[in-house]
């Protein structure tokens, strides 16, 4: 039985065939059979995204809920059975959000994924027929065409004019020429030019090739492996909640103790029922709600985010986005349209006349000098015919390029000056890599004419004349020559890809005979995407480094990044994937954190580069679309795909998907990000500042010798009602515009940190010392109403602290007390329901409350307001007043 043969490329033609045992004629159908059962289908398994039990599982797989259930059952098995119910209400609303967000993400990726055409032409017996590609195997013989997707990775036996577009494998958008040489072995997977691969496709030409690999042994088989290879880690988000969770159940079993401890020492009581007052106290510190309410926060920035087209996949995710500090993005097709555009144009003794207009849109204006661009007119005409491609739009503004998208580019620039096909053609000549150029032979005024588009040196090899601007022909002189050449030059300085045309008249059938007459010169790009520069320095001044990883050639890397403004001018550092592989770890580090630009990159390397910067205590965030991308993808903590150029591996490697691929959604997702974390953070200062306060007024009360001022289900309501429908209003501010005036927010930095320690010290001195107050003052009245008044002066408090929140270092009056419209509602409703329970009877009794006049209401919601007033005051001498 054979074996896959190693580097094929570095081998001759022959040697394939005789080392995978085939011919000319293809395999017999006795061979396909034997090593279909060795090699298996030639399929790379999909994914096919998060199972749904997963997704499931998933929701309930976090310490905040464990600690939950933990507290729902302490509840059950001492009767607090209500409190058990509500408790479990809770995690499965949790669960059931962060489900639903999720779930819907995978079903919009799925959407966007596009499958590659089964079917490929192959040669059995002699005989050509069509097959689906999974029945492809080692040694088969394929047939490629113009337009071919590529089917298997395969040694070319035979090429004619032969170009592929391997973007989505190398990263380079230029077409490939193809020939049938060995090679070197030590070669650059974009330079193996007597390969092609899977996943990739023929932008012209024609191939014959004998098929060296199938399934997971091509080369997007072997990134499919390696991603298998990278450990899921938990997202920053997951992290932080992680340790929210500790520092809850810390304070709940802490202050638990705290309280058993006072209770004993202070109250002439049973053992069992200061335990049990612990216990409810226990239950009642942890904030139930967090959970629910983090994942609301998670799903309104998603939410958000899907709105500016970036799905996220990983609802964790969605917060992590305000940590990145570097995103490493891929060129084309990420910053770059991936479409070459003709953006200058030059007719010898004329000026260079610029081309507006981007990617395959045929509208834009010549800007130049008149003279100049109605010379123009034949330059067109060339640019009209001399091509095989065609372009159809499909909806929201995407393209469909039939054939070579240099051709393509030609025919645009024609469009744009309303030119079409309107001559006869009597012969069309692919691009020919030999002679490097392709040509078209037509009938203009009873002549024929043939028009010539290639390599400006192999055009004017062929050039005895020039046509100049004025319409006069002169000889080809060395002067004019060398005029030429400096054009070239400096176009190619500016990363221009430079092509010339020609023209004979009275053209015969066979080129050689041709008086070939030179025409001009155009400059083409693959451009960047509008909005691209703005969204880099949006970046930068987020305190965002972008960097810029790429499969194409240092010179198109460095010309590009220097247009969006990833690298400054007279910064000229780039490294290639060569020059890093020879790097020890301490000089490819350097390199990484020194160095913007990295071009020629393996899919390996991109991998390497991303783990150096996490090892330095980067927070990335990949972009790509590319199957070379997938390793990286999933290796960086925000892996991001484009969803209409990505690759399916890349965006099933990916936590986030960009619908309209577009890097400037980028930004806006990571201003959401900061949002959502200052969201998080504000919902759980609340309901932190809420329950430490509930837990010291009992505390406070135990140690005075009073009785316990609520009890454990009226503790649970208003956690449940005022905590319940505030905390989620909070999770809908809309950030104040400044996210990315700051730089990233610490991926260390924790949800409970010391900022809350003055809002703490606050809120507890005002709703501990109002609620002992009002116990003390109502005790008299029966332990019933007192402990009515506690619940009002606690939910009150709570419902100005509510305020307090929509900003931790601005005033809420300057946002607008009544600028957040949901808050507005949550506080109407909860004062609604609060006001039903303790005036209805019915509701009262099953609390145990009793009803309250309007006088008595007024003044504890007066002297509640303490809380609102007293933080504004801090916030001006501690944020506004001290920057005066």
């Amino acid at each position: 039985m054979i074996e896959l043969p190693e580097a094929p490329h570095a081998q001759e033609a022959d040697s394939i065939i005789q080392l995978l045992n085939t011919s000319k004629k293809g395999l017999n159908e006795k061979d396909v059979k034997l090593r279909q059962t060795k090699f298996g289908l030639n399929e790379i398994p999909d994914p096919g995204g998060i199972p749904l039990w997963k997704i499931i599982l998933k929701q309930f797989t976090n310490l905040m809920v464990y600690i939950l259930l933990i507290a729902a059952l302490i509840s059950y098995f001492t009767g607090n059975y209500i409190d058990t119910y509500v408790i479990l209400v809770i995690i499965l609303i949790n669960a059931l959000i962060g489900f639903i967000q999720e779930y819907k993400a995978e079903g919009a990726v799925a959407a966007l994924k596009n499958l590659l055409v089964p079917k490929c032409k192959v040669i059995r017996d002699g005989k050509l027929q069509t097959i689906h590609s999974k029945n492809l195997v080692p040694g088969d013989l394929i047939s490629l065409e113009e337009g071919d997707n590529v089917p298997a990775d395969a040694r070319i036996i035979y090429e004619k004019n032969a170009r592929t577009i391997e973007s989505s494998l190398t990263g380079e958008a230029a077409p490939v020429d193809k020939n049938t040489a060995p090679l070197k072995k030590e070669v650059p997977l974009g330079d193996k030019v007597n390969m092609v691969w899977k996943s990739t496709f023929l932008a012209s030409g024609s191939v014959k090739a004998i098929v060296t690999g199938t399934g997971m042994n091509t080369k997007i088989g072997e990134i499919a492996k390696s991603l298998k290879n990278i450990e899921p880690k938990k997202t920053n988000f997951q992290l932080k909640t992680d340790k929210l969770a500790k520092q809850m159940a810390f304070i709940a079993i802490g202050s638990a103790v705290l309280l058993f401890m006072v209770s004993y020492f202070f109250q002439d009581a049973e053992i069992s029922e200061i335990l049990l007052i612990s216990i409810a106290a226990l239950v009642s510190t942890i904030p139930e709600g967090l959970p629910a309410v983090l994942s609301i926060v998670l799903a309104i920035g998603s939410y958000r985010m899907s709105k500016s087209n970036a799905i996220i996949r990983e609802i964790s995710a969605t917060e992590s986005l305000g940590s990145v500090s570097t995103i490493v993005t891929d060129k084309t097709g990420t910053l770059t349209q991936n479409t070459m555009t003709i953006k200058t144009v030059w007719i010898p003794g004329g000026k260079t006349v610029k081309v507006e207009g981007e990617g395959w849109e045929s509208s834009g204006d010549f800007v130049g000098d008149k003279g100049d661009v109605e010379a123009l007119n034949l330059f067109l005409e060339i640019s009209a015919h001399c091509h095989q491609t065609a372009i159809k739009k499909k909806k929201k503004g995407h393209f469909q390029v039939t054939g070579d998208p240099t051709e393509a580019a030609f025919l645009v620039l024609a469009n744009k000056a309303g030119k079409s096909k309107e001559l006869d053609i009597l012969q069309n000549n692919a691009f020919d890599s030999d002679l490097k150029y392709r040509s078209t032979l037509v009938k203009k005024e009873g002549k024929s004419i043939r028009f010539y588009i290639g390599a400006p040196e192999a055009i004017l090899d062929l050039s005895t004349t020039s046509r100049q601007k004025t319409g006069d022909t002169i000889k080809m002189s060395n002067k004019e020559r060398d005029l030429i050449h400096k054009k070239i030059s400096a176009w190619s300085k500016e990363s221009y890809r430079v092509l010339a045309l020609a023209q004979s008249e009275n053209a015969s059938e066979k080129t050689k005979d041709d008086k070939v007459q030179f025409i001009g010169l155009a400059g083409m790009l693959d451009p960047p995407r509008p909005g691209v520069l703005e969204a880099v320095q949006s970046c930068q001044r987020a305190g965002i480094r972008v960097i810029m990883a790429t499969g194409d050639h240092a010179e198109t890397a460095l010309a590009i990044s220097k247009k969006v403004g990833i690298v400054k001018e007279g910064r000229d550092l780039v490294y290639t994937d060569s020059e890093l592989s020879k790097m020890n770890e301490k000089d490819f580090d350097k390199a990484v954190q020194n160095a913007d630009v990295f071009s020629r990159l393996t899919p390996l390397m991109k991998l390497k580069i991303a783990k150096s910067l996490q090892k330095n205590g980067d927070l990335i965030a990949m972009t790509g679309d590319g199957v070379n991308d997938a390793p990286a993808l999933k290796q960086a903590n925000i892996g991001i795909s484009m969803g209409i150029m990505g690759t399916d591996v890349a965006k099933d490697a990916s936590v986030m998907v960009l619908a309209d691929d577009n890097f400037t959604t980028i930004v806006k997702a990571i201003e959401q990000g900061r949002i959502v974390f200052n969201n998080a953070r504000r919902t759980s200062f609340f309901l932190v500042t809420t329950n430490f306060a509930e837990i010291l007024t009992l505390i406070s009360a135990v140690s005075l010798g009073l009785a316990m001022p609520l009890t454990a289900t009226q503790i649970l309501w208003i956690n449940l009602i005022t905590d319940g429908f505030c905390d989620k209003a909070l999770a809908t501010e809309k950030g104040i515009g400044d996210e990315l005036d700051r730089p990233p927010i610490d991926p260390k930095e924790k949800i409970l940190n010391k900022t809350v320690l003055p809002f703490l010290a606050i809120n507890i001195f005002i709703m501990v010392g109002l609620s002992i107050t009002a116990f003390l003052w109502y005790m008299p009245q029966g332990i019933e109403k007192a402990r009515t008044m506690v619940f009002i002066t606690m939910g009150f408090s709570q419902l100005f602290n509510a305020l307090n929140m929509r900003s931790l270092t601005r005033s809420t009056i300057t946002l607008g007390i009544f600028g957040n419209k949901w808050l507005n509602y949550a506080l109407l409703i909860s004062l609604a329901i609060q006001m039903i329970i303790i005036e209805v009877p019915y509701l009262s009794n099953l609390f145990s409350f009793r009803q309250v006049s309007l006088t008595e209401l007024l003044i504890w919601a007066g002297l509640t307001s303490f809380v609102f007033w007293f933080t504004e005051i801090f916030k001006y001498f501690k944020f506004h007043h001290s920057k005066k």
